[in-house]
């Protein structure tokens, strides 16, 4: 069995090898890592990577630590424009925009700063943006056991803003239903009503 490391020693032995990566991948770059405007650079990136891919290393079950209340509410409840920000798996680069998130009560309502707290877990692991809907609705969907759940997803992915295509203003946007929101249209169309409405 290995040694358990404090907090402080572990952030360290993870961030070693990224260090040296970074500086291994500035001089392929051409640069002088020992440069004065490069020589904190891999110990920032390296904090930086641990920060963006914090969801690794956070549970769900621990993020709602309790806050599934019984009340007698079976209307619609709907949380919009929820700031995320993710990296795409492909390119490592950033993609980042507003999730919106609905779901339809059976007895139980989770606290409202859950719901953002999850779309954070997700959004802060390497993505691409339709496994990141489908997760914040299939996991909302399997801990609150409602009607349904509804999640759509638009974002901006620099991806395709600063390389390849260079398109600015394209923006992606994803949906998952689940429930009564996937059978019933009318009770979709509420919900998509409800997002668009003037902000």
């Amino acid at each position: 069995m290995g040694v358990q490391l404090d907090g402080e020693k572990h952030r360290e032995a993870m961030a070693a090898p990224v260090r040296d990566l970074v500086a291994r991948l500035l001089e392929a770059m051409g640069e002088d890592p020992s440069r004065e405007g490069l020589r904190r650079t891999p110990a920032r990136v390296a904090a930086a990577v641990r920060w963006l891919s914090k969801g690794y290393r956070q549970d769900i079950d621990r993020i709602l630590n309790g806050a599934l209340f019984d009340v007698e509410h079976d209307e619609m409840v709907v949380v919009r424009d929820i700031d995320f920000f993710s990296l795409c798996e492909h390119h490592l680069l950033p993609f980042f925009g507003k999730c919106h998130v609905a779901y339809l009560p059976k007895k139980k309502v989770v606290g409202l700063s859950k719901i953002p707290r999850i779309v954070e877990v997700f959004s802060r692991r390497l993505q691409v943006q339709e496994r990141l809907t489908c997760q914040i609705a299939e996991t909302l969907q399997d801990r609150l056991r409602p009607g349904g759940v509804a999640v759509v997803m638009e974002a901006q992915h620099l991806c395709m803003m600063m390389r390849g295509v260079q398109k600015q203003n394209a923006v992606a946007i994803t949906s998952s239903m689940l429930g009564t929101f996937r059978r019933d249209s009318k009770t979709r169309s509420e919900f998509l009503e409800l997002i668009r409405a003037k902000r």
